[in-house]
């Protein structure tokens, strides 16, 4: 059990010690009436949780500034319930300038939990503070406060400096927050507090608090800190007089003391968080029955009835076999509300563990240079890797990675200012000030009161499998439609391809076409009809949220990043500037004459529809190909034509949706090399398809491969004969939005000759790859690439997640 409990630490159901839950799985399984009113909780969050999973994003970017001109390469990471989620579709990306306006928007297509992106930066890009803004449309369900944003700062290549550090934060704030929520009369309590200035960033802070004790207060780290206090009577107020760093003094009131309740202290020792709830008045009865649950990701973990008469007050979490991250424990009343909170982070050493197997680094000018990274022994592991120059890309050390992000801050309502400081190690005094973050932020995914009473929020976005095409039919009189069709022709401008769909039209008028998958854009050549095949029919279809806004409220004020190291902004800055003049070079095609190819000879037709339709990881590759172009087939979808013509893969079942199996799992399967599933597969004509690729284990190509892939490439302009090319008169056309197709990092190979090679190489990001290929076998990872005209300095990141949900990253300079 030891073992597997290893293999699945982010997996909560596999992590909950059993002495914890006795008698409470079973009861919230099947959700019969609840024995006590503490169970009641339980059941309220056990549905909270079926209904409502919690999503995650986060983007590894390339570099942490940019300079107009410039592309942002990124990696956006999803997660379900702490698990990759492999069945996330849409992943929307903003570029918000300082006034929240959209400056560019994407939609991006997440595979196997990852969606690599990029965002084109014009040489006349303000520069100025943005925001990179990203989510699912699920979790617009939910406060915007957790949808992931993260701060850059753009600058203008043309100035050899950055703009003046901001000087105008001389005033300052400090909040005040009483353990457990409530400061409660006549007992010791522990107060935590945070001071800021204006920009929102830390200071540090003395002071005195007015007590009779005249308590002494001082920051201990990034102006947060503790202090205890006994209030008297309820009506006392207590004040704290504070003197910020620059020697401005302020008094702030502290919260006013309450005499009901009970407070809440928290004490957390690592393998076990001992916690006591101690009554307000030990004469009121009514608090003598309480009960603590504590729980991680909207999982229950821990549940304890508490005996204030019997002097059962007090007891311990055992953290040691939890995964990392949050653990929000409350205590609540007999009357099932919460009375007080507190939030304990739970650090296990269950990161993903990468490291530098071996590297042969070349400082010379186009040199080439070599990493092997080794990864952990899982079955499958996604991993983002960039390369930049150490001295001259600045680096913000505020900047979250995907642990502090996924584990930290993304279950926060507050500000965390250098969140990946508190993982850099388990030094006593990290551990100390990861607790004062957790004293001083909120966590608020949800409403104890609300869940209780089953109020639950309200479902304006779905979760999206794909792309939906909707919209509602009217007739003449503008009634609506009522069981007809809509018949449409798609085709993508992209690869000259087509397919034909049909939509029943339901009793109120309604239409829908779900889990379509399409780069760029479609044209939607439709015609409508009714019952009685009249086709005077309207359409309107629905316009998808993300076509609408060009102004975002956002929850949480703009900050602006810190000053940057002036050296390396210079080099930056001079570096990013050359590169813009290259890459005008480039684009206005003044060097690449040769490399247009204008007498290269034709393709041999025995090359032509693999040539065409296959690249990257797609070519090649060890299988079977199927040409399509050269033959007739007969059967009515790709699955019957593929039954006993490949060795070792079973097609069994209904073959509109079989089911798929080699050696002994699912193959991936992709449609023009997007990620793809059986449904879509089969309902595809054949006498649409050019060729099937079909890959023996393992296919490294894209995630999801490990039994294998299915590679289904549909016909390109050429490919069709004429006489099955679709007409589409008596249509009328609506064009639909689909995946952003990602530029390709350019990176040169110097080993051959080129007339670009003749330009001066000026790459600030030497190498980004946002899906590295993983050998299954060795657990390893190539890097390989070019050096640039003058870096000597290589700073290497990467970031990841494995299928079990552990993620981690590898920062190291060379």
């Amino acid at each position: 059990m030891q073992a597997h409990n290893k293999k699945k630490r982010r997996h909560l159901k596999w992590m909950i010690p059993a002495t914890l839950l006795a008698g409470v799985m079973g009861a919230v399984a099947v959700m019969p009436p609840p024995a006590d009113w503490s169970d009641h909780l339980v059941q309220a969050l056990q549905q909270y949780n079926n209904r409502y999973p919690q999503e995650k994003v986060f983007l590894h970017l390339d570099k942490d500034y940019y300079a107009a001109g410039e592309t942002i390469w990124f990696k956006g990471y999803v997660t379900l319930q702490g698990l990759p989620s492999t069945q996330a579709t849409n992943l929307y990306v903003e570029l918000l300038d300082k006034n929240n306006n959209v400056v560019q928007k994407k939609l991006f297509g997440i595979f196997n939990a990852g969606a690599p992106g990029n965002f084109d930066l014009p040489e006349t890009q303000k520069p100025g503070v943005y925001q990179l803004r990203a989510y699912t449309a699920w979790m617009l369900n939910f406060d915007p406060a957790f949808t992931y944003s993260r701060t850059i700062e753009i600058f203008d290549p043309a100035k050899k400096g950055g703009p003046a550090a901001d000087s105008t934060a001389q005033d300052f704030s400090v909040q005040f927050f009483p353990e457990g929520g409530n400061l409660i009369t006549g007992q010791p309590n522990t107060v935590a507090f945070k001071a800021i200035d204006n920009n929102g960033y830390p200071i540090e802070v003395s002071g005195t608090i007015k007590d009779a004790k005249n308590t002494a207060i001082k920051t201990v780290h990034d102006g947060m800190g503790t202090f205890e206090v006994t209030p008297g009577a309820a009506s006392d107020a207590y004040q704290a007089v504070v003197k910020s760093a620059k020697g401005q003094t302020k008094t702030f009131t502290l919260p006013a003391a309450q005499s009901t309740g009970a407070s809440l202290k928290v004490f957390n020792k690592g393998p076990r968080i001992f916690y006591q709830a101690v009554p307000a008045n030990n004469g009121d009865t009514a608090f003598n029955k309480l009960v603590v649950i504590g729980q991680m990701g909207q999982q229950l973990v821990y549940k304890a009835i508490l005996d204030v008469s019997e002097g059962r007050i007090s007891g311990f979490i055992p953290a040691d076999k939890l995964p990392s991250g949050i653990l929000q424990i409350t205590l609540f009343s007999s009357n099932g509300l919460p009375i007080a909170e507190r939030l304990a982070f739970v650090r296990n050493n269950d990161h993903m563990e990468m490291d530098v197997l071996e590297s042969d680094v070349a400082r010379d000018a186009r040199k080439k240079s070599t990493f092997v990274l080794r990864l952990p022994d899982t079955l499958q592991s996604n991993i983002s890797v960039a390369i930049t120059d150490a001295d001259a890309v600045p680096v913000d050390k505020n900047a979250a990675d995907i642990v502090s992000t996924l584990l930290l801050t993304s279950d926060l309502k507050g500000y965390v200012y250098n969140p990946n400081w508190y993982f850099h190690d388990n030094a006593p005094a990290t551990v100390q000030a990861l607790d004062l973050v957790m004293l001083t932020n909120g966590w608020r995914r949800f409403s104890w009161e609300k869940i209780a009473k089953n109020e639950f929020p309200d479902i304006r976005y779905p979760y999206e499998q794909g792309l939906l095409v909707k919209g509602i039919t009217t007739g003449p009189n503008g009634r609506p439609i009522v069981n007809g069709k809509l018949d449409m022709i798609i085709k993508l401008p992209i690869d000259s391809s087509s397919m034909f769909a049909s939509a029943p039209i339901n009793e109120k008028g309604e239409f829908n076409i779900a889990n379509m998958v399409f780069p760029d854009t479609a044209y939607i050549y439709y015609q409508g009809s009714d019952a009685k095949k009249s086709r005077d029919v309207n359409v309107k279809f629905d316009i998808h949220f993300f076509d609408r806004a060009t102004q975002v409220k956002i929850p949480y004020p703009l900050r602006v990043p810190p000053a940057v190291d002036n050296t390396s902004l210079k080099l930056f800055l001079a570096s990013a500037a050359e590169s813009n003049k290259v890459n005008r070079a480039i684009n206005n095609k003044t060097v690449y004459l040769q490399e247009v190819n204008v007498n290269a000879k034709k393709i041999k037709p025995e090359e032509t529809t693999e040539k065409r339709y296959a690249s990257g990881m797609f070519s090649g590759g060890d299988g079977y190909s199927f040409d399509l172009t050269k033959e007739n087939p007969t059967a009515f979808n790709i699955f019957q034509y593929l039954q006993s013509k490949v060795a070792g893969l079973q097609i069994t079942g209904d073959l509109s949706n079989p089911s798929l199996s080699w050696r002994g799992g699912k193959p991936g399967l992709y449609l023009n090399e997007m990620q793809t599933d059986v449904s879509m597969l089969s309902t595809l004509s054949i006498n649409d398809v050019a060729l099937i690729k079909v890959f023996r284990p393992p296919f490294l190509g894209g995630f999801g491969g490990a039994n294998g892939a299915i590679a289904v490439y549909t016909k390109k302009g050429g490919d069709n004969p004429p006489t099955n090319d679709p007409t589409v008169k008596g249509f009328q056309l609506y064009k639909k939005a689909g995946y952003t197709v990602v530029k390709t990092f350019y990176s040169p190979d110097y080993s051959v000759k080129k007339e670009v090679h003749a330009l001066p190489d000026k790459r600030l990001t030497l190498y980004w790859n946002p899906n590295v290929p993983i050998d299954t076998l060795t657990h390893t990872a190539k890097v390989e690439f070019y050096n640039n005209d003058f870096t000597k300095r290589f700073r290497l990141v990467v970031q990841g997640i494995t299928d079990e949900g552990t993620v981690g990253k590898l920062e190291q300079e060379f």
